[in-house]
C-alpha cells in the first residue's frame, strides 16, 4: 500500500472514530475544530450540553427520550405561540387518530363548562342518540368522576373507550340529573349534515359542516345540489363549532357560491405569498341568497370562507363574532415519531383583512352582519331560526 493511501485510510478511521464518539452524546470529547464541523454551532452544542449533564449528573436517571420530549416542548412553549405545539410521538398517534372520521365513543361534540361537558351535537344513529341526549345537555359525571374543572380531553377521554363497552354518564337536562348506561361502539363523525327547511313560505336549504377535512367540500357540493333539485331557493351555511381545516378545502368551498376572483391570501416567511381564486363554476346560482351562520367556536377555515362571502358581498352573516385566528399551520414529521405543529404563515381575506391579530394574539375575528346567540337553556336554535328569516326575506 502506498503511504499516501495509508495516511488517507488512518485519517479516515480518526474522524470516523471521533464522529463516533460525538454521536454517542459526548460532543465535549472532540476537539474544536472537529467538534463545531460535526456537532453544529455553539448555541446547538450547548442545548446537547445541557441534556448530558442532566443525564450523567442528576440524582435519578431520567430516560433520554422524556429529556428530548421536554427540550422539543420548551422550545415551542418559548414562541409564545398558542397555535404552535410539539406532538410527541403518543400525542401525534391520538391526532392523526382524532382527524379520521370514525372514532371509538358514544358519538357526541361537546364544549368544557364549569359543570362539565355540555354537548354541542349528537350524531344520527350513534348510541348517544339512542340512550336520549341532545344538544343542551350537561355531563357532569362519567363513570362515577365528576368533570368540573377537567379539560375537555381528559373527560372525553373517560367517556371514549372500545367498541362494545358501556359508559355510565350522569346527565342534566334542564336542570334536572339522570343517569345513563351508554353503550360504546365505533362512530362514525358525519362531515355534513343538511336539511330543507320551510320558512315563511319559502323553501330553504341549510347545510351545516362540521370541519374542513379532506374531502370535505365533495359531501358538502353534493348537499347543496340534493337541496337545489328539493327546490330550495336559498342556503343557510351553518359553520358553528367549526374549528377549521384544511385551507385548499376552504378555497373549493368558497367556490360553491363564488363565480371567479380572490378567496384568501396567504403568506409565511417558509412559503412565500400566494393568493387562492376560486375553481371550477358555482354550485348555487348567484341569484339564490346565502347566509353564513358562525359562533366564537367559528376559526380558521371557517373564517376563510366566511370572510371570502362577506367581503365580496355574496354572503350575510348571522351569529357572533368569530374566533379570530389569522394564521394557518404546518405539520413537520420528527424522526422520533412525533411531530411539530408550527405556525407556517398568515392569511388575509379579499380585502386584506387579517382576523387574528397578526398572528399569535387573539385578533378581532368576523363581525356578523346580524348578531344572535343561541340560548343552551332552551330547546329551540334561535341563532338558526335568525338565520332562516334574514334568508327568507332575501328569498324573491
Amino acid at each position: 500500500m502506498r503511504r499516501s493511501n495509508l495516511v488517507g485510510l488512518v485519517a479516515a478511521v480518526v474522524v470516523a472514530l471521533l464522529a463516533g464518539i460525538a454521536w454517542g452524546g459526548h460532543p465535549n470529547l472532540l476537539p474544536s475544530f472537529l467538534r463545531d464541523s460535526l456537532v453544529g454551532d455553539k448555541d446547538t452544542r450547548v442545548v446537547r450540553e445541557a441534556l448530558d449533564k442532566i443525564h450523567d449528573v442528576y440524582y435519578r436517571q431520567i430516560p433520554d427520550k422524556t429529556l428530548a420530549d421536554a427540550a422539543i416542548a420548551g422550545m415551542v412553549s418559548s414562541l409564545h405561540d398558542r397555535f404552535s405545539n410539539y406532538l410527541s410521538p403518543k400525542d401525534y398517534a391520538r391526532f392523526k387518530e382524532d382527524t379520521h372520521s370514525e372514532y371509538e365513543g358514544v358519538g357526541i361534540t361537546v364544549d368544557t363548562t364549569k359543570r362539565g361537558l355540555r354537548v354541542n351535537a349528537v350524531f344520527d344513529g350513534s348510541p348517544a342518540k339512542r340512550a336520549g341526549i341532545k344538544p343542551g345537555d350537561i355531563i357532569v359525571a362519567a363513570q362515577g368522576i365528576r368533570l368540573a374543572g377537567k379539560s375537555s380531553e381528559k373527560s372525553s377521554k373517560i367517556i371514549k373507550g372500545p367498541p362494545g363497552t358501556t359508559v355510565t354518564l350522569r346527565v342534566v337536562t334542564a336542570g334536572k340529573a339522570r343517569t345513563l348506561k351508554v353503550d360504546r361502539a365505533r362512530v362514525t363523525v358525519p362531515v355534513v349534515a343538511s336539511s330543507l327547511k320551510r320558512f315563511a313560505g319559502k323553501k330553504l336549504g341549510v347545510v351545516r359542516l362540521a370541519t374542513f377535512s379532506s374531502g370535505a367540500h365533495g359531501e358538502f357540493d353534493q348537499a347543496l345540489k340534493n337541496l337545489l333539485k328539493r327546490g330550495a331557493k336559498g342556503f343557510v351555511v351553518d359553520l358553528r363549532e367549526n374549528p377549521g381545516g384544511l385551507v385548499d378545502e376552504a378555497q373549493i368551498i368558497a367556490s360553491a357560491f363564488l363565480n371567479g376572483g380572490t378567496v384568501v391570501t396567504t403568506g409565511g416567511r417558509a412559503v412565500g405569498r400566494d393568493t387562492l381564486h376560486t375553481v371550477g363554476k358555482p354550485v348555487v346560482p348567484a341569484a339564490d341568497p346565502v347566509v353564513v351562520l358562525v359562533d366564537r367556536n367559528s376559526a380558521s377555515a371557517s373564517e376563510i370562507v366566511t370572510g371570502a362571502l362577506q367581503d365580496r358581498n355574496r354572503a350575510e352573516v348571522v351569529g357572533t363574532r368569530t374566533f379570530g385566528k389569522g394564521v394557518f399551520q404546518q405539520i413537520l414529521d420528527l424522526s422520533n415519531g412525533g411531530a411539530l405543529d408550527i405556525t407556517a404563515g398568515q392569511y388575509f381575506t379579499p380585502s386584506g383583512r387579517n382576523l387574528g391579530g397578526k398572528g399569535v394574539h387573539t385578533g378581532a375575528g368576523i363581525t356578523p352582519d346580524v348578531r344572535v346567540k343561541d340560548d343552551p337553556n332552551t330547546r329551540v336554535d334561535e341563532a338558526l331560526r335568525t338565520a332562516l328569516r334574514v334568508l327568507a326575506a332575501k328569498v324573491a
